[in-house]
């Protein structure tokens, strides 16, 4: 990694300025710019989260918007409405008050003596979602975007379900929130009223699970904000960028091949991170890439952005199964039309426990223990070296209908959305699915390529799904994510489908017993040449600005155990994920923040799942101290799912606020 510290720009921080938006609410916004811009004005680029511009990201800004900024940009970063150090009231995620919001930050830059009238909108995850939203919208200033592992349909691709499975990540993920969004803006910044605006988020804010585990079928809900309704929509330039490991790498091909307006598409091997920083590697130079982009579309440089691939990926070779991996074997690969004419779809039909040999027509049965599914543990890999990649599948396989190819005799590679097709019946009225594509080795480690976890009843219908009648004989097309992957001579292709896949799907009412009729199953593998050559590309080494300079005050760690009680069969697996304590050492703030995930079920009783969670988390400035400790917890019921959630809120040593309530949510299909 190349540490950059001179640049082409000399280049002004403003810690804070306020931006007027819709109903006289201020936004919070942290800025660079070049330091002539007022003179010689600039294009300017903005990310909006909720994630607190002034301590919670501020360690990765400063490795970001700096760098951008000395390249004659001016980047601001804001904080969304209720959150960090803007005015208003937190609110759900992705609504329409807050696209008007950024739209009218949008026009008020755009109008600013440094700013040329052209904005570029830039993010990764909330905030790659909001430029896709947004550019959506069609501002005028809005020129350009760059989109880093979001979402254009937020059913099937966001953190709440997967083709109409509740995943854990959507309790998990309002816990977070919940605990987050409360945090109050900072004394410095807003005053004596910080007190007041805090005990007024606390008071508005509500555990959002009631909003997003309410939802729990292809509503309107879901359907406002996905641009996948609608990618005419967009007119800016749009540059995507995923990785394999993460949960939103579908994004990025769907966009290329869809979107009309100039957009480039590149994925990398890694995890919930932006690439310079990414895990596994090999990293790449992010930072460099989007410039090339700005410069084309917002300063109107010939760059050669037009002339790239359409999209550059990594393809994976066949890698052992280790959950802390650093790197991933295997070259970037790029495709100059998407979908590309020269990947041919093979399709590879299911025999007695085998793939593409020995075919047979026989029902196999599977009634996997709830159990199954530990190995993998994560809907999304957040790219680190705590152990959240996929383990050896020998186990959950083991639980599994698994269908088996013979060795391969010469390397087989696939790019594109592998998609398996089941027919099937079941003994309960509703039933669930998770099918995986692993490589298997010679000495039998299972590792998975690519995966979908998948609910039978949403098969034709995600917004009106339908009970199924036990016994008869159904067909559903599953996909799985897109995925560039070499399987190598000797390696052998598994197809393992279960009825479970714990934590991450939400259990059934009752334990199904799957039945799969062979000679109506196969998998469809999207092939490329072996050999193919590709249209000319560069990737740039990992560059980035000096982050924020401070001090580690407590070590974090991260840790995944599982505990199995021998006589009941039943498993606790319990996520540690403590991101310790930093003092930034410029605004004289220490953050600290503890999490603690528990999860339990035993293997023959749906209804014994149950989820704990807790946040501990700390702000202390220079004469104040701000803490926040939260509790939720979730109990699965045959027609319900039985919430409570708990916030208690302290200045100083001073309890302030506390709060706790107790629900049931009505279970439909999940």
């Amino acid at each position: 990694m190349r540490i950059v510290t001179e640049f082409p720009h000399q280049v002004r921080h403003i810690e804070n300025i306020w931006i007027p938006v819709v109903g006289g609410i201020k936004l919070a916004a942290r800025m660079w710019l070049p330091e002539d811009a007022e003179m010689i004005p600039v294009p300017a680029i903005i990310e909006c989260v909720p994630y607190r511009k002034r301590d919670g990201l501020r360690f990765r800004d400063d490795e970001m918007h700096p760098y951008t900024a000395g390249h004659g940009y001016a980047v601001l970063r804001i904080d969304l409405r209720g959150t960090g150090d803007s005015e208003g009231l937190p609110d759900d995620e992705y609504t329409v008050a807050e696209q008007d919001d950024i739209i009218a930050a949008i026009a008020w830059i755009a109008a600013q003596g440094w700013c040329t009238g052209k904005v570029g909108m830039m993010g990764i995850s909330w905030g790659g979602f909001n430029a896709l939203q947004v550019a959506a919208r069609q501002p005028e200033a809005l020129k350009a975007i760059v989109t880093v592992d979001s979402s254009d349909d937020r059913y099937n691709d966001d953190v709440h379900y997967m083709q109409g499975v509740l995943l854990h990540d959507n309790f998990s993920w309002a816990s977070a929130m919940y605990a987050y969004a409360v945090l109050p803006p900072d004394p410095e910044l807003v005053g004596a009223r910080w007190r007041e605006m805090w005990l007024d988020r606390l008071a508005h804010y509500k555990f959002p699970f009631r909003i997003w585990g309410g939802h729990q079928n292809r509503d309107a809900y879901w359907r406002q904000a996905s641009v996948i309704e609608n990618y005419d929509a967009i007119k800016a330039a749009v540059f995507a960028v995923g990785g394999w490991e993460d949960g939103y790498s579908n994004t990025v091909p769907r966009l290329c091949q869809h979107v009309k307006s100039p957009v480039k598409g590149w994925i990398g091997p890694w995890g919930h991170a932006y690439p310079h920083n990414a895990l596994p590697g090999p990293e790449a130079g992010f930072l460099q890439e989007a410039l090339r982009w700005w410069d084309q579309w917002l300063k109107g440089r010939e760059t050669g952005v037009t002339r790239d691939p359409k999209i550059t990926v990594w393809m994976n070779d066949s890698y052992a199964p280790d959950p802390c991996a650093l790197e991933r074997p295997g070259r970037w690969i790029a495709e100059g039309q998407w979908p590309s004419p020269r990947i041919e779809t093979e399709k590879i039909g299911f025999g007695r426990y085998t793939l593409g040999h020995a075919p047979e027509a026989v029902p196999l049965s599977v009634k996997s223990p709830q159990t199954c599914g530990l190995s993998s543990v994560e809907w999304c890999s957040y790219g680190g070296s705590d152990g959240d990649y996929p383990a050896d599948q020998r186990g959950d396989d083991g639980m599994s209908l698994c269908f088996d190819g013979l060795p391969l005799g010469q390397r087989c590679e696939i790019f594109g959305m592998p998609v398996v097709e089941l027919a099937f019946a079941v003994d309960k009225p509703v039933a669930r699915v998770a099918v995986r594509l692993n490589d298997v080795a010679p000495d039998g480690e299972s590792t998975r390529v690519t995966f979908c976890v998948f609910s039978l009843n949403h098969k034709d219908d995600q917004e009106h799904p339908q009970d199924l009648v036990p016994g008869r004989r159904y067909k559903a097309r599953v996909p799985l994510n897109y995925i560039a992957h070499a399987f190598l001579p000797g390696h052998r292709l598994r197809v393992a489908v279960s009825t479970n896949y714990w934590p991450m799907m939400m259990p059934a009412p009752e334990a199904a017993t799957l039945t799969l009729f062979t000679e109506g199953c196969h998998l469809e593998l999207p092939v490329r040449p072996t050999g193919a050559k590709d249209p000319a590309f560069d990737i740039p080494p990992p560059e980035k600005a000096p982050h924020a300079p401070g001090h580690v005050t407590r070590e974090g760690s991260a840790k995944r155990e599982a505990r199995l009680d021998i006589a009941t069969g039943e498993i606790v697996l319990v996520n540690h994920k403590d991101a310790g304590g930093y003092f930034f050492s410029e605004i004289g703030v220490m953050s600290d923040c503890k999490v603690v995930e528990t999860y339990r079920i035993s293997p023959h009783d749906p209804l014994s799942y149950r989820c704990d969670i807790s946040y501990e988390q700390m702000l202390k400035g220079p004469d104040w101290e701000a803490r926040t400790v939260s509790l939720t917890s979730l109990k699965a019921e045959r027609n319900h799912f039985r919430i409570t959630a708990s916030m208690d809120a302290y200045d100083g040593p001073t309890r302030i606020f506390s709060d706790e309530e107790a629900y049931d949510l009505k279970r439909e299909y999940c």
